[in-house]
């Protein structure tokens, strides 16, 4: 017989009233656990290996081939994303080669062609020196020629003012005009 469960049997001489349903549904517990009992042992393993082979079935057929075939064009998609990354790194890398070459085929025509300016304008530079330089020693050279004449005519000036002041001179000093001949003699010691 089974033992009383203290948390559903009222202690000793308390004051409960029995219901007669309650006693019907207290004996129908009364046995083992329903899955360990052997009455339903044979019942129990065949539903359960219906079970488990209509699951196994239904895995076989249904679901693992979905997910096979999920997981097989997962691993395409990602061998296909690999294979269009590898190409486009080729690519990059190729651009990048090209750029770099581009870059360095362009520093060097600049260098060239600031090389070619900078000769042109230097050339240009020097025919102009040349050409001003020519012109100023054409202007000094008549410059000078001017005043080497200027010169000559102011000394031939010089000695008649000279001769004149001279004479002027004298004549205050002495009262008498010098004769030219004194005049001219005095005049060239003194030039010598």
């Amino acid at each position: 017989m089974a033992q009383p469960n203290p948390l559903t049997t009222p202690p000793p001489g308390a004051d409960t009233q029995l219901v007669p349903g309650h006693v019907e549904h207290a004996e129908a517990h009364s046995g083992a656990f329903p899955p360990f009992e052997t009455s339903g042992f044979l019942s129990q393993l065949i539903w359960l290996a219906l079970a488990f082979g209509l699951l196994y079935y239904l895995m076989d057929k249904v679901a693992l081939p979905r997910i096979q075939a999920i997981l097989h064009a997962r691993a395409e998609r990602l061998r296909a994303d690999l294979d269009q990354a590898q190409a486009m790194k080729a690519e990059a890398d190729a651009a990048g080669i090209a750029y770099e070459t581009a870059l360095r085929d362009a520093q060097g025509k600049a260098r060239d062609i600031a090389q070619t300016t900078r000769n042109e304008l230097a050339a240009e530079a020097d025919a102009k020196r040349k050409a001003l330089e020519t012109e100023l020693n054409a202007k000094l050279a008549t410059a000078e020629a001017t005043i080497r004449a200027r010169t000559g005519a102011a000394m031939g000036n010089v000695r008649s003012i000279a001769g004149e002041a001279a004479s002027a001179i004298v004549e205050r000093l002495t009262g008498q005009a010098p004769d030219s001949a004194t005049l001219d003699r005095a005049l060239d010691a003194t030039a010598h």
